[in-house]
């Protein structure tokens, strides 16, 4: 991608150096945040806390406290984050200031702000304002308004404050573990995100987060799917209309298509356990993230990502 001297976007935020602050929720409840998917399989439901179980820790923790014993240093001092597996953190390459990792950010910066390109022109030509997201960089892991998540979460979009999460550790992962380089690849990510700050602000989001409270789980995943594939479809409209600025380098658009391949529920259950649980999908499997990729890619049109109207998507 052709991105060098080009506008960058004011609207990125660098806490990689902030620390991810203190325990709180997953953003990826019900009503949290909407991610790249990570692997690992189906999760089993249960496995809470008791109140007593919960006052018992707490009065152990204090305890230990008095006696000079930091219990959250001696767990690792990570802030309670879980990785999935076969994601390796790197917390000194997630740090790093490089010259790389410099370029990266900037690449991140003119990304963000193509898509602000993109986006404040569709909107305005259907009569409304479009609200910019703000891109958050960090490391390892971050407090945000949907709760706290570590890079084993992915990058992921939080409806609560409009912004888009991202360690870039993860492209990293995106090229050697889901065998998807380029930095079209990357800009893919980025899209998709942003994808799911359009829905918020149309009101898909917030319709599905009220909906999803009565769902069954097998209901919830289908509607998921939905979603995630009308913000593939959001990315490809922006891959389209950056074509058309001249930007893509030849073969741009298959890095991107590949990653959509790389990241489908299908594909990353396979790598992850051997096998496939098509119950358990709710990012869509790799035939659909490209299908539905692409067609906003030829398309360029808003109205022909209607994930909710198709029977199958």
């Amino acid at each position: 991608m052709e991105w060098k001297g080009r506008r960058q976007s004011s609207n990125v935020e660098d806490q990689r150096g902030a620390g991810g602050g203190g325990l709180g929720n997953s953003p990826f409840g019900r009503g949290g945040g909407f991610r790249i998917p990570m692997g690992g399989g189906p999760r089993r439901a249960g496995g809470g806390l008791s109140f007593g179980t919960i006052i018992f820790l707490v009065a152990l923790y204090f305890i230990l406290r008095m006696m000079g014993v930091d219990l959250l240093q001696v767990l690792g001092g990570s802030g309670g984050q879980v990785n999935l597996p076969g994601f390796e953190q790197t917390e000194s390459a997630s740090h790093a200031n490089s010259p790389a990792q410099e370029e990266t950010k900037q690449f991140m910066a003119t990304v963000l702000a193509e898509t602000e390109d993109v986006w404040n022109g569709i909107f305005q030509a259907s009569g409304a304002q479009y609200e910019e997201p703000k891109l958050v960089l960090f490391a390892n892991s971050i407090q945000s308004a949907c709760g706290f998540a570590s890079s084993a979460s992915g990058p992921f979009y939080c409806p609560g404050d409009h912004k888009v999460y991202l360690d870039m550790a993860f492209f990293d992962e995106l090229a050697n573990r889901f065998d998807a380089a380029g930095d079209f690849a990357q800009a893919y990510v980025v899209a998709h995100e942003v994808g799911h700050h359009v829905q918020n602000l149309t009101g898909v989001l917030p319709k599905f987060n009220r909906a999803r409270q009565q769902m069954s789980e097998a209901e919830a995943n289908e509607m998921s799917i939905r979603v995630e594939l009308q913000a593939d479809c959001y990315a490809g409209i922006w891959g389209k209309y950056t074509e058309q600025k001249g930007l893509l380098s030849a073969g741009d658009l298959e890095e991107a298509l590949n990653a959509a391949v790389q990241i489908g529920d299908d594909t990353i259950q396979k790598r992850m356990q051997g096998y496939v649980v098509p119950e358990s999908f709710n990012h869509g499997t790799s035939e659909q993230r490209q299908r539905w990729f692409k067609r906003g890619f030829d398309s360029g049109r808003v109205q022909d990502c209607d994930t909710f109207s198709v029977g199958t998507p």
